[in-house]
């Protein structure tokens, strides 16, 4: 079962969180938020483990599941994949053209997976 961690815990990242948590594929390791404040709230409120940062959620993870704001998308992503972790990023999967080319080739290097997510339409 592959370990999965989530980044961000906004609307849609509390969505993906619940789907996981239910989920008989995946197992649900944790999510990190940049606000403290939101994350000790989505942690008691749902009995999710928060994590300190970025770093440390993807190196705990095999997927990790990208639910922040766009401009941070690219960032996130070469961390988990350059770290060979597979991705699942939320859409639109960067700000430009020129990152989403870089993920891209980033993914077919380092043979991991990677998914542009559409959970809401």
């Amino acid at each position: 079962m592959l370990k999965v961690g989530v980044l961000g815990a906004g609307h849609l990242g509390k969505i993906h969180l619940k789907l996981l948590q239910q989920s008989e594929k995946y197992n649900l390791i944790g999510f990190f938020d940049p606000s403290q404040e939101n994350a000790q709230k989505v942690a008691k409120e749902f009995g999710y483990t928060a994590f300190d940062s970025v770093t440390d959620l993807i190196d705990a993870v095999d997927v990790v599941d990208i639910v922040t704001p766009t401009l941070s998308h690219f960032n996130c992503a070469k961390e988990a994949i350059t770290k060979g972790k597979h991705i699942f990023i939320e859409k639109p999967i960067t700000n430009t053209v020129t990152e989403a080319e870089a993920i891209k080739t980033l993914v077919s290097q380092e043979h991991v997976k990677g998914q542009v997510g559409h959970v809401e339409r």
